[in-house]
């Protein structure tokens, strides 16, 4: 794992993590991880769903294609039938 070095902190901001530390029951550095952590930590929201189905509109219009997902376990099946043939054919079939 990696190792950061703060240097110049605040005396104050240091001050005030060291409270928030204690009131958590956790180590300064514990408390600067879960912070850190928390900053860095991608939100997904409901908000974020919206956008999607927004630029999915945006992107088809009224003319969204159906059955995608059908479609792609078909592409998918036709693939396994011709692996599966040409490991028959090499003489590699499974036991």
């Amino acid at each position: 794992m990696a190792v950061l070095n703060i240097r110049n902190l605040p005396d104050d901001v240091y001050a005030r993590l060291r409270l928030r530390a204690a009131k958590s029951g956790r180590s300064m550095e514990a408390e600067a991880r879960a912070i850190l952590i928390a900053a860095v930590r991608p939100v997904h929201t409901s908000r974020d769903v919206a956008d999607l189905q927004n630029w999915v509109v945006q992107l088809y219009g009224g003319r969204k294609p159906r059955r995608v997902v059908d479609g792609f376990i078909a592409e998918r099946r036709r693939e396994a039938r011709k692996e599966a043939s040409e490991e028959g054919q090499d003489g590699e079939g499974t036991v």
